[in-house]
């Protein structure tokens, strides 16, 4: 008798919404991995116990979504990828020698998208709006980039400060500051919005002339229609813009190659997604 494909699931609360049972069933295809992919969802004061028994069922690996990711890293403490030490959460969960291991994939995905957009990061000057989870997760994969520059801007400033303080710059120039504190003028390559404010159809309050010439906004936030941070970025005189879509195949790629060996190609799986979004 054959054994029974590997199980992998994403969990979160809510969860329902996620992509990711799409994204990897077109990777398992893809690939010929013999697999199933599922969404789990996690009861808030639960999740230590559902991902015991997730990994003593037998599965294959986790993704973990909101509000889950700090509580990945402390599970996982012990095995951490230097990109979940960096970051401080995780977003994927696998077991090797009998040990739960944790890496974030998330910093990857977005280098992995930038470069596909044909974005310059080697030298660049970088803005990147808000300081919380999402902006530590891919500030080591920016840096690690080469880029030149990158300011950090939060409503608090301090956190933005703190932030910044809290990597190890190598050849790049980390600051952090209140928007108000920037430059009128800063005249970024690349200007990140990870802040929470497009699902608000809002945009951070970045001071007008902020892009350079050819410069490209990225928001990490998806919709089917460019979000106010984007349209903004238009107004403002930005070459180029994206959301965050190829981010999210990208970092589910690399989840997948962590957990399989084998590296699917996000390319056609993101295009069809969009597809999917747009109709």
């Amino acid at each position: 008798m054959s054994s029974a494909p590997t199980r992998y699931a994403v969990i979160g609360n809510p969860v329902a919404h996620s992509k990711s049972p799409w994204i990897h069933a077109r990777f398992a295809q893809q690939t010929g991995q013999d697999l199933t992919y599922e969404a789990i969802c996690a009861p808030v004061d639960d999740f230590a116990a559902q991902v015991a028994g997730f990994f003593a069922a037998g599965g294959g690996g986790l993704n973990v979504t909101v509000p889950f990711k700090l509580q990945a890293f402390e599970l996982a403490r012990a095995h951490l990828s230097p990109r979940a030490m960096a970051a401080g959460a995780v977003n994927t969960l696998w077991m090797a020698d009998g040990r739960l291991h944790g890496c974030n994939t998330d910093g990857v995905g977005l280098i992995a998208d930038l470069r596909r957009l044909g974005a310059r990061l080697a030298g660049a000057r970088v803005l990147l709006a808000g300081a919380g989870g999402a902006a530590r997760g891919i500030l080591l994969p920016l840096i690690e980039a080469g880029c030149a520059r990158i300011d950090i801007a939060n409503r608090t400033a301090a956190r933005a400060e703190e932030l910044a303080a809290a990597f190890p710059a190598g050849q790049a120039t980390l600051r952090g500051s209140g928007y108000a504190d920037l430059p009128a003028s800063g005249g970024w390559d690349l200007v990140i919005n990870a802040t929470a404010s497009s699902l608000d159809d809002q945009a951070p309050p970045l001071p007008a002339g902020a892009y350079a010439p050819g410069a490209m906004a990225y928001d990490l936030m998806y919709a089917a229609r460019p979000t106010a941070f984007l349209r903004q970025a238009v107004a403002d005189g930005a070459s180029a813009t994206a959301d965050g879509l190829g981010m999210l195949v990208g970092q589910a790629a690399e989840s997948f190659h962590i957990w399989r060996g084998v590296r699917p190609d996000p390319a056609p799986v993101l295009a069809a997604l969009r597809q999917l979004l747009s109709s």
